[in-house]
């Protein structure tokens, strides 16, 4: 099946605003910025994102995506033993030498939190991105741990969003050693042992 004009349009405006958001950070950058970019008009560009926001929205959507893709092509070559590690070691950018690097969009990002600030629609969408993160490696402890109690494992897939979040801010955002990746991923490792080892589950 042939593309679209939007198929192909679409992905082009949203990495030229990627590109651009990167380079020049806040605020969020103009049409006329991101068209130069792309090499096409900004009255182009507004047919397809009539505003700023719903551009952003788009951005958030692409970088969901990526991820998915990422993700999508670990876990049909791990074992399912192994699935919750290939999570855990592709956020914390341990997968490079598999081909499976994480993307490196950290500053923009960064910028999207600061635009969800003032936009109930970013935030809505980045919400529903770390909802789905959660969920994931709730699912994921589970799958791997199947005797541990099923509130334990969703507090541990909480604790992984909150410390990778973190990570990013303090790892890549503000120049700490990228060395803090490592202690971050054992940090999961020790977590979830952690768990396994003490947790009283209140609901039994």
């Amino acid at each position: 099946m042939s593309k679209t004009a939007a198929d192909i349009r679409r992905p082009e405006i949203l990495e030229a605003a990627f590109r651009v958001l990167a380079r020049e950070g806040l605020p969020m950058p103009p049409y006329d910025l991101i068209a130069k970019e792309a090499g096409i008009s900004r009255q182009l560009i507004r047919h397809y994102f009539p505003d700023q926001t719903s551009m952003m929205v788009g951005l958030c959507d692409s970088l969901a995506a990526a991820y998915r893709n990422l993700m999508m092509k670990g876990i049909i070559e791990a074992a399912s033993t192994e699935r919750l590690q290939v999570f855990l070691d592709f956020y914390f950018g341990f997968l490079e030498g598999r081909g499976l690097k994480k993307p490196e969009d950290d500053a923009v990002y960064d910028a999207m939190f600061s635009l969800a600030a003032g936009s109930p629609e970013i935030r809505g969408n980045l919400k529903e991105q770390y909802s789905l993160l959660h969920f994931t490696i709730w699912h994921e402890v589970q799958i791997s741990n199947p005797d541990m109690p099923q509130r334990a494992c969703q507090e541990i897939g909480y604790l992984f969003v909150t410390l990778m979040y973190g990570h990013w801010k303090m790892v890549a955002s503000l120049g700490f050693s990228s060395k803090h990746n490592r202690i971050a991923r054992e940090a999961m490792d020790r977590i979830i042992a952690s768990y396994k080892a003490n947790y009283v589950d209140p609901d039994a």
